[in-house]
């Protein structure tokens, strides 16, 4: 039994020493640095809110020196920011593109400041694409049993070969510890690379619940009693130049049912900037249908 500890042991202490060999800290808020890594040469990967300077930024090397950072761009929906570094030479993680198991045994890193700290635990589930709050699109929902120590946003999440799996965050989930993980990681900081933003599309609409009355449930031969009741449109925006009205119920948009902002939210991914969306919606007791073309949302815009 101790040969079998003793020998975990070792490989954990072996995983944190290799992945930590790119994990940084990042110098770009008032309090303590938060961390990030060495994603592939010269490109550092970090979460978004731990970077509250768009300039003046610099980390710390895992040798404690220090270099000059610029920010490449930043992608407040998936909580991922992108670093340039003049230096390539440093060492790059080796990641896993597989989803892990729950119950997998996993570690995770930071670096505070000039050392390194690890915290081990299990993934705790693990679940299909997701989208957060802000309509970032993460490939798999990956949640943790690991304590949360500082500089913990930003830091890798690695398995027992210090390979790794993610980018911990505690700024999707109220809190709570999460990876993104590392197929959203790529796409995203790609894009970050060549864009310095996330295109996503956007109607400019404000909306909220409402349930419909059964008498013009009945009368419109309505699927549902649920809908969304716009509550502002953009002027100038997208909703407006399509003819969308304060006051309007939408029913359905581009054939589907909605019922919640994430609807909305859930047919407004990159790939729809520009194209025409057919709106369904209830205005003076009938039901029409426009064409509303998406726009290139700001990234100030949730809808």
């Amino acid at each position: 039994m101790g040969e079998t500890l003793q020998s975990l042991s070792s490989e954990l202490a072996d995983a944190v020493a290799s992945a930590g060999r790119a994990v940084v800290a990042i110098h770009a808020r008032r309090r303590i640095p938060a961390s990030g890594v060495h994603w592939k040469p010269g490109v550092i990967v970090a979460t978004n809110h731990t970077i509250t300077r768009d300039d003046r930024i610099t980390v710390t090397l895992p040798d404690a020196t220090t270099a000059v950072a610029t920010l490449a761009g930043r992608d407040p929906s998936t909580d991922l920011a992108v670093l340039k570094l003049a230096r390539t030479d440093l060492p790059t993680v080796s990641p896993r593109p597989d989803t892990p198991s729950v119950g997998e045994l996993v570690l995770a890193l930071g670096r505070p400041g000039p050392g390194l700290t690890a915290s081990w635990g299990v993934v705790s589930g693990v679940a299909g694409p997701w989208r957060t709050w802000q309509g970032g699109e993460i490939d798999t929902l990956v949640r943790l049993d690991v304590a949360i120590y500082d500089g913990f946003s930003g830091g890798p999440l690695v398995d027992a070969a210090g390979r790794v799996l993610g980018i911990n965050t505690s700024a999707l989930a109220r809190g709570a510890a999460l990876t993104i993980p590392v197929a959203t990681v790529e796409r995203v900081a790609a894009e970050l690379l060549e864009r310095g933003a996330v295109r996503r599309a956007y109607l400019g609409i404000g909306t909220q619940p409402v349930r419909i009355p059964a008498s013009l449930v009945g009368k419109l031969a309505l699927a549902s009693d649920l809908g969304l009741l716009v509550v502002s449109v953009e002027a100038g925006g997208p909703a407006d130049k399509g003819g969308l009205l304060i006051g309007d119920v939408l029913l359905e948009l581009d054939g589907s049912a909605v019922h919640d902002a994430g609807d909305i939210l859930a047919k407004l991914g990159r790939d729809r900037v520009g194209k025409a969306l057919a709106a369904r919606v209830i205005r003076g007791g009938q039901v029409s249908t426009l064409s509303l073309t998406a726009g290139e949302r700001p990234e100030s815009r949730a809808a």
